[in-house]
């Protein structure tokens, strides 16, 4: 008997379906990147970048100084036309560089002179001007070098080498400016190598325009040149800022010619940050943004300035490499002088002393205070550059202080002529000593010497008044 068994039922196996595959993930190729693709790129666009800025600036600083000076605001160019120009001597292979001075042109036996710090000039204080002379003072304040209108370059004198490579040069020279056949030329007509003309062509010494880079002791040499010159001494020294490290030392050499000194907010670094004016792409952006140089000021410097204090600051900083300098004289400033052993010194303590301070960083200025012991220690309430913004207030401090000490007493029928200027005038009057006498003993000089001493210092017969 057959057994019939039931086989059970097997699902049909389904067939193993691949998984679908993308065809645009086969086809795509690997992202090989190279990495250098990137920094060429970054690379390339930084240079670009500090190609515009330096453009920028080179246009800037090659701008004609007459197209600049009628480019300002008529507020700063009326500031010039009220001030005078002296030229002061830094040394002999350096051309005489001109200084902007101003003075209220009140007529007081008191002189105060007012040195201020890296970033501003003159201008900032036009309100201390108006205030301390409806106070019966004499103020006076000069540009530092490299500063408001006072010269921003000077004409050097180097002496190049005497080399090889030197004559080579020199050489090449002489045929680019002749000819590549005048020596042959020479050589058929004279029937010699023209040795005479190739010397006289060489010239030692090689004259070239440099910014004005000017260190504490290069300044205090100017700053005696300014007092000689405008027969200031004896006067009271107001020195803003960064103008106490530039100006201690000739303080210290030249005590006897100082009545009394008052510091403003004098800190150990100056309130503007001297350094971003050093760096081409930074200092293009602040002083070629108005908004960007206004935040700097505001956050370092004042505490509420007009739009145009800040405009005219800008255009002054901006123009014609006045930041360069800055930025430079700011890099060599005394940054270990010690305020303490200054005052401290024989020469110092025993001047009368005021310091004015921001109470917004008085600690600074109380312990500057004490380590003077004759110093007076007042607060203002403006801000690191308070003559911005709190005039009145400076120069009621001022004149209080000046007032307080005993009167000068002060030479005013003759001007003092220095003694290099006098030299001249000796020699000038033994080569006229013959011109004299040729006509009958009359004299026919008619004081030219007195006007040949201002126009030495660029005053002409305009100064006096």
């Amino acid at each position: 008997m057959a057994i019939i068994t039931e086989e059970q039922e097997q699902e049909p196996q389904q067939p193993i379906q691949k998984p679908e595959t993308n065809p645009t993930n086969t086809t795509k190729p690997q992202n090989n990147t190279n990495p250098f693709t990137f920094w060429f790129y970054f690379t390339l666009s930084v240079s670009l970048v500090t190609l515009i800025f330096i453009s920028l600036s080179s246009l800037s600083s090659s701008q004609d100084p007459k197209q600049w000076f009628l480019s300002l605001p008529s507020s700063l160019r009326l500031h010039y036309s009220s001030g005078r120009i002296i030229k002061v001597q830094m040394s002999p292979n350096r051309s005489p560089i001109e200084l902007f001075t101003f003075q209220n042109g009140v007529k007081s036996t008191e002189n105060v002179l007012i040195v201020h710090g890296l970033g501003v000039s003159s201008f900032s204080f036009r309100g201390m001007f108006e205030s301390l002379g409806s106070r019966g003072v004499r103020v006076i304040a000069v540009d530092l070098p490299g500063s408001g209108f006072s010269d921003r370059s000077t004409m050097e004198v180097a002496e190049r080498s005497d080399g090889s490579l030197q004559r080579l040069r020199d050489v090449y020279g002489l045929i680019q400016e002749k000819g590549i056949f005048w020596a042959f030329d020479q050589i058929v007509e004279t029937g010699q190598i023209p040795y005479e003309e190739i010397v006289k062509s060489r010239v030692l010494e090689r004259k070239s325009v440099k910014s004005i880079e000017l260190g504490s002791e290069e300044l205090g040499r100017v700053l005696g040149q300014v007092i000689q010159t405008m027969n200031l001494a004896p006067l009271h020294l107001v020195l803003h800022d960064s103008a106490l490290l530039m100006s201690a030392n000739w303080v210290s050499e030249n005590s006897g010619l100082v009545k009394s000194i008052t510091l403003v907010d004098t800190g150990l670094e100056p309130a503007l940050p001297s350094l971003v004016l050093g760096l081409p792409l930074i200092r293009e952006f602040l002083l070629g943004s108005s908004l960007a140089y206004e935040r700097l000021i505001r956050s370092c410097c004042v505490k509420k300035i007009g739009g145009f204090d800040f405009q005219a600051s800008r255009v002054l900083l901006k123009g014609r490499d006045g930041s360069r300098s800055i930025a430079e004289m700011g890099r060599r400033l005394n940054y270990s002088f010690n305020i303490g052993e200054w005052g401290g010194s024989d020469a110092i303590k025993g001047l009368p002393i005021q310091v004015l301070w921001s109470k917004e960083w008085s600690e600074e200025g109380r312990r500057a205070a004490e380590a003077l012991s004759q110093a007076k220690f007042v607060e203002h309430s403006g801000g690191r550059w308070p003559q911005e913004d709190t005039a009145d207030e400076l120069a009621e401090n001022i004149a209080e202080f000046v007032s307080s000490l005993p009167k000068s007493v002060r030479q005013t029928e003759e001007e003092h002529i220095p003694e290099h200027i006098q030299m001249m005038f000796d020699k000038e009057q033994a080569g006229d000593h013959h011109h004299h006498h040729s006509h009958g003993g009359q004299d026919h000089h008619h004081g030219h010497g007195n006007a040949d001493y201002m126009d030495a210092y660029g005053l002409g017969n305009a100064w006096g008044h």
